[in-house]
């Protein structure tokens, strides 16, 4: 397995073209999966584990890698399938999500194929709020699921939404301002618009950059300003049809829009997206999650474009 992820390290230059690498696994049954190769560390032969006590139920156990104890999850179990049997001969996918590093135990490990976003679309209509899919695509004509990691992190850590009073914008300035959130994720959707609300900020929601583009168009239609109805954009880098930096790209490339600011939150890290960030004309990067920092950082972009002034917490903090 491990010579399944050579050469990542150019895979990630397929990132800000709308392209991106995907890799295959199963859990157990025909049905295939998909992960972002530019999330995964390795993929390894699942190792020893140890158990831990009062554990989540989705966990399997830790395991010891390189001096790194890992937290260890049945992805299966994590959206509802039947557990992995057999584990010892199974596999563990290495990954790098919401500032930490787990593995998850799938069954199989398939291949990497190469897509561009706009192949990977919405789930069906239908498929119910209590379903793991953030996106689907196919590959030779079978159906992939991509599973909403983010629903997997918060039903395992139990995420709260807490916000500074240093972060928060009063009710004057407050009721100026609109945010539009792009996020394929059902649950970081509304993880960000809790932050909002507590900030005390008003927002819309799109589900996938091109649904933001499109609402940012609409917003200019008959030559408004686009200040009158967004002020800035929050959006997840991973998603369907467009990605992050993609849609950065094409704020910046609109005339109409080009001085909207833009704020990238997303679960993936590291040095390669803060260069990524300047390449598209981002304003800020902000990893998932963290409701105190997304909002202080936030908080702090409004003030560096004059939209808001300081609170006081903030002034007698200076």
């Amino acid at each position: 397995m491990a010579g399944v992820m050579e050469g990542v390290d150019q895979r990630t230059k397929l990132v800000g073209e709308n392209r991106f690498e995907l890799l295959l696994f199963g859990l157990g049954d025909k049905q295939k999966f998909g992960i972002n190769v530019f999330k995964v560390q390795e993929v390894i032969q699942c190792p020893p584990l140890t158990g831990v006590p009062k554990a989540h139920r989705f966990v399997r156990g830790i395991a010891n890698m390189r001096g790194r104890t890992i937290t260890i999850m049945d992805l299966a179990m994590a959206i509802g399938r039947k557990p992995i049997s057999d584990i010892q001969n199974r596999f563990v996918i290495v990954t790098e999500y919401n500032r930490s590093t787990q593995g998850f135990l799938v069954s199989s490990v398939d291949r990497i194929v190469n897509m561009n976003w706009k192949d990977i679309l919405p789930p069906p209509k239908g498929v119910g709020k209590n379903n793991y899919m953030t996106a689907v695509t196919k590959i030779e004509n079978e159906l992939v699921e991509i599973i909403d990691v983010e629903k997997v992190f918060a039903e395992l850590t139990g995420i709260k939404i807490d916000v500074g009073a240093e972060a928060t914008v009063s009710a004057d300035e407050a009721k100026e301002l609109r945010i539009l959130v792009a996020d394929d994720s059902l649950v970081a959707r509304k993880q960000v618009k809790s932050t909002l609300d507590k900030v005390g900020l008003a927002c819309d929601l799109a589900k996938n950059g091109r649904e933001a583009l499109e609402m940012l168009k609409k917003a200019v239609e008959g030559g408004k300003p686009i200040t009158d109805t967004y002020d800035v954009v929050i959006s997840d880098i991973e998603m369907p049809e467009m990605d992050g930096y993609t849609l950065t790209t094409e704020i910046r490339a609109d005339e109409r829009l080009r001085a909207l600011p833009v704020m990238l939150h997303t679960s993936l890290s590291g040095t390669f997206n803060s260069n990524m960030v300047k390449k598209v004309g981002a304003d800020k990067f902000v990893a998932k999650f963290d409701s105190q920092e997304l909002s202080r950082e936030l908080h702090t972009l409004l003030r560096e474009r004059g939209l808001i002034t300081a609170n006081e917490q903030q002034l007698k903090a200076g």
